[in-house]
């Protein structure tokens, strides 16, 4: 039976998670901006949180492909080709920050055909664009703050049963869930959340 999301507890020791936690703010602190929705568009009703973008040349980003494919290995079985657009989300919650429930994937985010009912107009795009199109399948996302850090922040996805259930806060734990899963950030109510975040994509679902 496959799972909806798994999770790992690293075990890193304190000082490796500083390590990536310290380069990566170093780097990519200065580049941070208000976070945008799927599509480039900035809603802080929907989410409101700062974040800067991670080439997947980082070091990091081979060690998060290592779980990613531990993680589709052992449970999802997804056809997988690359971390969508080739960079990673470093994102930060700061006090009264969140981001309300959302999927990463789903028909809203994939290409809409042109032609219409036997009007040949556009047919070539769609068949091109339908064949070629890469989709989110597995998202991922690494607990870069310790748990003490911050209060509130907790992530919360839904179950196929509509059940609500909340990810571990264990600093270095990798998360990794199906990108068609509802899910959300909680308010962050004291201190700051830091995380890395990502999407794996494939072609299209068949």
């Amino acid at each position: 039976m496959a799972f909806q999301s798994v999770w790992y507890y690293t075990d890193l020791p304190e000082d490796i998670v500083d390590i990536i936690e310290r380069d990566v703010a170093e780097t990519f602190d200065p580049q941070m901006q208000d976070s945008k929705l799927h599509g480039d568009a900035l809603n802080k009703d929907k989410r409101n949180s700062q974040n800067a973008w991670i080439p997947t040349n980082h070091w990091v980003g081979g060690f998060l492909w290592h779980y990613i494919m531990r993680a589709n290995r052992e449970n999802f079985l997804y056809d997988l080709r690359c971390i969508d657009g080739e960079s990673m989300q470093y994102t930060r919650y700061g006090e009264g920050q969140f981001y309300g429930w959302h999927n990463d994937a789903g028909l809203a985010t994939q290409y809409k055909p042109v032609a219409v009912g036997n009007r040949a107009e556009g047919l070539g795009q769609d068949f091109l664009n339908e064949n070629i199109e890469m989709v989110r399948k597995l998202s991922f996302a690494m607990q870069l703050s310790d748990p003490d850090d911050y209060e509130g922040g907790n992530v919360q996805l839904i179950d196929e049963s509509g059940n609500k259930y909340v990810v571990p806060r264990k600093r270095g734990t990798i998360v990794l869930f199906d990108s068609r899963t509802q899910h959300r950030v909680l308010k962050v109510t004291k201190g700051m959340r830091k995380s890395i975040v990502g999407w794996t994509v494939g072609p299209r679902w068949k």
